[in-house]
């Protein structure tokens, strides 16, 4: 199956949620009013989208009608369609223009960042990456090897120590063998959560020492792994995670298990950070660069469900 068609039936529950709602709406109007509009602001409200996005889809949709871009309610989708779409904007590649390049991968327990990484690493190992895992969430009981679990699937190399050790020391030893095993990218996972936020951050401050002062010139990725089935919580781990590192991208995982695939485009306006992968089920290729039109494509796309 290929990914967009995954993608359509790993959004289905949203689009049903969210999307099969507005088409209901436009069947009740026979033109383009105020009323059609309420109708549908309300039905974005309560959706994960959140109320500051759809405040903005709502200004745009009324310029358009008072500017006499939207005259009938068969334009409705479209003009939702473009509207969406560029609100969200395009994840953009991964910055790996060093060798290595570093990728510090980050978010709580249970988001899926383990998988996330396993994922990821066989996207980067599919196009001709050497690709070196550091194992350095040490502090969650059986982390270690669930991550090794998936560096075997995916043909990475893992850097390891016992569970306890220090993970800066682990992020050192891995970007040593980086260097010696001339790999091109370094994959670092991170513990999901310590006894406490100020933990959370020196711990996180503690690796990026390491990383600024072995690789001071390498190419940074600092990505977040969110649980899209946490809805508007995920926006406060990103804002609280935040604080800790410079997010550079997010991994929206679980978007196949959730009515809340919204949460998207409320992420996007509330911090301003790209989505830069997307995840549709648990296999090893059920992960995609995140490509805004095909995602707004999979929400309204027609069709049977799966």
């Amino acid at each position: 199956m290929a990914f967009l068609d995954k993608l359509k039936a790993g959004l289905s529950k949203t689009k049903n949620a969210i999307f099969g709602q507005v088409n209901e709406v436009l069947k009740a109007f026979v033109k383009v009013d105020e009323d059609l509009l309420d109708e549908l602001e309300e039905l974005l409200i309560v959706s994960d989208i959140g109320v500051n996005a759809t405040e903005e889809i709502m200004e745009r949709l009324r310029d358009d009608v008072k500017e006499g871009r939207l005259k009938e309610k068969d334009q409705v989708i479209d003009a939702l369609k473009s509207i969406l779409e560029e609100m969200i904007g395009e994840g953009g590649e991964l910055e790996l223009s060093t060798t290595p390049s570093v990728i510090l991968v980050i978010g709580v327990n249970g988001a899926g960042k383990t998988t996330s990484i396993g994922k990821i690493s066989n996207r980067l190992i599919g196009k001709g990456k050497k690709v070196v895992v550091a194992a350095a969430d040490t502090f969650r009981a059986a982390a270690i090897e669930q991550v090794a679990v998936w560096c075997e699937r995916s043909g990475a190399e893992l850097v390891r120590q016992n569970e306890g050790s220090d993970p800066a020391a682990v992020v050192f030893d891995a970007i040593a063998y980086a260097k010696r095993k001339q790999a091109d990218v370094l994959i670092i996972d991170t513990a999901g959560r310590l006894h406490n936020k100020k933990n959370l951050m020196n711990e996180l401050a503690k690796i990026n020492r390491v990383i600024e002062r072995e690789l001071p010139d390498a190419a940074r990725e600092n990505l977040l792994v969110l649980d899209a089935t946490t809805g508007q919580n995920a926006i406060l781990q990103a804002k609280e995670f935040s604080n800790a590192a410079n997010i550079t991208g997010l991994v929206l995982n679980k978007l196949d298990g959730t009515a809340k695939g919204g949460i998207v485009l409320s992420i996007k306006k509330e911090l301003g950070i790209p989505v830069k992968f997307i995840g549709v089920g648990e296999k090893i290729d059920d992960m995609q660069e995140f490509v805004a039109s095909e995602f707004i494509e999979a929400f309204f796309s027609e069709g049977e469900e799966e």
